[in-house]
């Protein structure tokens, strides 16, 4: 008499989010780096360049709490030395609200005399 068995094991394939998750851990060696990319390269780059977008296209009122939000989560996450498996995420969203915000600009059409009117 034999007993024959196979084995089935489940493939299991990890979401791009939880990979993506796995890798901002990976980089809290670099939680030094991804301090000074979120306060200076997001605060005096990309928030600078949102708010010149929004100054350009005719200062929609409606613009200014969003880029300013995107900026403070950005601020407030790094400032609470929190783990990079919160703040990387954070700056990306903060980046991609200010891409939109920046996008929306574009599309309202920019006017350099909206600055010195």
């Amino acid at each position: 008499m034999s007993i024959s068995s196979s084995y089935h094991g489940a493939i299991t394939q990890e979401s791009l989010w939880t990979r993506f998750i796995n890798w901002c851990t990976d980089q809290e060696e670099k939680k030094m780096l991804w301090l000074a990319i979120g306060l200076a390269g997001h605060g005096c780059v990309i928030t600078i360049l949102t708010l010149l977008a929004i100054m350009l296209s005719g200062n929609p009122v409606i613009l200014w709490p969003f880029a300013m939000a995107a900026m403070a989560s950005c601020l407030i996450v790094n400032l609470a030395a929190l783990p990079t498996k919160i703040t990387i995420p954070v700056f990306f969203f903060s980046v991609l609200i200010d891409l939109v915000i920046i996008g929306i600009c574009i599309s309202n059409g920019i006017n350099m005399n909206s600055i010195f009117a």
